[in-house]
């Protein structure tokens, strides 16, 4: 199954009062969602400002890229995703990860766990959580939660649930994922807690090869009703993208050929960066592309012309 492209904006990094005109825009510029990730950093809390965004806007979908499990109980979680879902009439996704990042650990005093026991412990509350987004009754005490009931009005309104996104870029977050997500993201490896050349080396198109293969581990026979979503941390239209290669590939770790294979990383003119996007759909089947909010201008044309593709 090929799944149509679709493309987000980020609405992290920018400025805060921009906000709902920033959403706006993506909204007319063509994009399908926006998005904002889940950091003590200087942003929106992810679900009050994608609520902003969606309630300014009218068919734009709204993703947290992605909400960290540890900072959130999932009866709390429930009834912000259901609220969200109801007041934007149905065009929420959901993007949940194990947490990764240390600083925003050391700032909230929450446990920095070892990357096994966050993925469990998101395992469990993505099962709890689609429990209660159905409405459902939950009676649970294990080893990470106790929670006994279930979702009250409102529910979420959207036709089959709230689509789950999960991502990673190791074994057992992406097995995971494969077995239980609607929507599946590559990322760089970030086991080591922060961004570096350590991530660079696993955003290669070798390792999402290798990715690939642990989605599908995990997926079975589900696989082709996945969607495929990657983050891309560079997007820049040029007349020179080897320049911009040599001048990026140290900083990854990387050389400027892995860097310009990587669908981390979108470099060219325009039309260098369609075909781009075109080629990793066909060799691993991404077809739900997010780029950083300030590149929205200079992004659109690729927009324009693979959208609803």
């Amino acid at each position: 199954m090929t799944h149509p492209f679709r493309f987000s904006a980020s609405l992290g990094g920018l400025d805060t009062a921009d906000l709902v005109t920033s959403a706006q825009r993506a909204e007319e510029l063509g994009f399908n969602t926006v998005t904002l990730p889940d950091h003590f950093t200087d942003q929106p809390a992810p679900l009050i400002g994608l609520t902003a965004a969606a309630v300014a806007t009218t068919t734009l979908r709204v993703l947290p890229l992605v909400l960290a499990n540890d900072y959130r109980e999932p009866m709390v979680l429930a009834k912000e995703l259901a609220s969200i879902d109801a007041l934007s009439g149905g065009r929420l996704e959901f993007g949940l990860g194990a947490g990764w990042m240390i600083t925003d650990y050391e700032q909230a005093g929450i446990r920095y766990d070892s990357p096994g026991m966050r993925i469990r412990r998101l395992s469990e509350s993505v099962d709890i959580l689609r429990a209660l987004l159905a409405g459902d009754e939950v009676t649970i005490d294990s080893e990470f939660y106790s929670i006994t009931g279930s979702l009250s009005a409102p529910l979420p309104v959207q036709a089959g649930g709230i689509p789950l996104m999960l991502a990673g870029g190791k074994q057992k977050m992406l097995t995971l994922a494969g077995e239980k997500a609607d929507i599946v993201g590559f990322n760089p490896g970030l086991t080591a807690g922060v961004i570096d050349e350590r991530a660079g080396r696993t955003a290669t198109a070798e390792k999402t090869d290798q990715k690939l293969d642990w989605i599908s581990d995990g997926a079975g026979t589900r696989l082709d009703s996945i969607e495929l979503q990657t983050r891309i941390h560079l997007t820049m239209i040029t007349d020179d993208r080897d320049k911009v290669a040599a001048e990026l590939a140290p900083l990854l770790g990387i050389t400027p050929d892995e860097a310009l294979e990587s669908p981390h990383a979108l470099v060219g003119s325009t039309q260098q960066c369609i075909d781009e996007v075109q080629h990793w759909r066909d060799r691993w089947g991404i077809s739900f592309v997010s780029i950083d909010g300030q590149d929205m201008e200079a992004f659109a044309p690729v927009v324009e012309a693979l959208a609803g593709n």
